[in-house]
């Protein structure tokens, strides 16, 4: 009898903390007293100095930034006050400012492109700000109307959108992010934060085709877990892991393949979302893990497994979010039914692998002859790419007026 009330206890907590685990998961502050965020209220400020542009094929990631930014602060009394866009400038905050101290920090990374007709596009900015008001109230920052934050990026890209150069594969890099700027040393919801968009003209992720990368199957450093941040956007998830990025890179591995548990369940590769194509039988199977809380919920990876299941022969193909392991991924490639693996996101859209090491154990990924990709890495990034581009009208292809 007693056994069996332990048992009881245990299968209840148990519901008890997964309950807890899909409400914090799923909260949202309530609506904020105050104004709320509105692009009917924008100002703009033009530069008086315009900088000089980078040649297109000297540009670095991340390194180059246009001639304006978005400003949008908000406080626990009067709300979002006016959002403006100004020339890019630095900022300024207190040495205490919240922010510094205890990681009041979230970020999105989306893109704008021009298409042929020169029409400048985003690519499922809806999604973006969806997610970034996710990540915000998980970390008790203000959100915001995601529709009004849309308008105002769309903006400040076409203030801005002689900066994106016109050969294809150029794009626009947008950084929308925000801090709190409490400037005090209590740990507690900020009173105060801004939110800003920064932008910078990109090439090619691959500007001479693609590139296959070797990985290192990585245990010993766990990038997240259940019940933790893993799933948002904040800055704080990606600092720890450069330290066993630059270890795997010290033994010739270009990133991580980040597994979880001691079952070793794969999850992200770097700070990509990762695919796997398996034969199972006369079908094959286009496999990445589930949206359990450790890993991110990708706009690119939603919208690859999005025109997967449309456009991929159901008969032929199975499109699954599922857990599976190293092991598994070892197995097949003994068995010669591991087919191809590709890491998803922003910046390079499908970034197509070619090994892993597990424990000194060499598992090799085929490639098309001649390629250092993949079939349907390959496939994805055409179908991607005539969507950004707008070679194919597409509801996710945002045009700016």
């Amino acid at each position: 009898m007693i056994k069996a009330l332990v048992r009881r206890l245990s299968a209840s907590s148990a519901v008890t903390t997964a309950s807890k685990r899909r409400l914090i998961s799923t909260f949202e502050i309530p609506e904020q007293p105050g104004a709320t965020l509105s692009a009917a209220k924008l100002s703009i400020e033009k530069t008086t100095s315009p900088k000089t542009k980078i040649a297109p094929e000297k540009l670095v990631f991340g390194h180059t930034f246009t001639d304006h930014m978005l400003q949008v602060k908000w406080d626990a009394t009067d709300g979002w006050l006016d959002p403006k866009i100004v020339p890019y400038q630095n900022l300024s905050l207190d040495p205490a400012t919240c922010v510094f101290h205890y990681a009041f920090e979230c970020f999105e990374g989306m893109k704008a492109y021009r298409d042929a007709e020169g029409k400048v596009r985003m690519f499922r900015p809806d999604k973006n700000m969806e997610r970034m008001k996710k990540t915000a109230a998980r970390i008790c920052l203000p959100t915001f109307d995601t529709d009004e934050l849309v308008k105002l990026i769309g903006k400040l890209v076409a203030l801005d959108s002689n900066w994106i150069p016109s050969s294809r594969g150029y794009s626009l890099y947008l950084r929308p992010t925000m801090i709190g700027t409490q400037a005090s040393l209590g740990v507690g919801p900020p009173s105060s934060a801004l939110l800003y968009v920064i932008m910078s003209p990109v090439g090619p992720y691959y500007p001479t085709g693609f590139k296959a990368v070797r990985l290192e199957a990585t245990d010993y450093a766990i990038r997240a877990w259940p019940g933790g941040v893993g799933d948002k956007k904040l800055g704080a998830n990606y600092a720890p892991g450069i330290l066993p990025q630059r270890m795997a890179a010290s033994r010739g591995f270009q990133q991580n393949l980040w597994l979880f548990g001691e079952e070793g369940y794969v999850t992200e590769v770097g700070t990509m979302n990762a695919f796997f194509v398996f034969q199972n039988g006369a079908k094959k199977e286009l496999v990445t893990a589930p949206i359990d809380g450790t890993i991110l919920e990708g706009v690119t990876r939603d919208s690859i497994l999005a025109l997967a299941r449309e456009r991929l022969d159901p008969a032929e193909w199975d499109i699954s979010e599922r857990k599976f392991t190293i092991k598994e991924v070892a197995d097949r490639a003994k068995a010669g039914t591991l087919l191809e693996a590709f890491g998803s996101g922003t910046a390079a859209v499908v970034s197509p692998i070619k090994e892993i090491d597990w424990h000194g154990e060499a598992i090799h990924v085929p490639l098309q002859d001649g390629k250092e990709t993949g079939v349907i890495a390959e496939t994805m990034a055409d179908w991607m790419a005539e969507i950004q581009y707008g070679q194919k009208e597409h509801p996710w292809s945002y045009v700016i007026e």
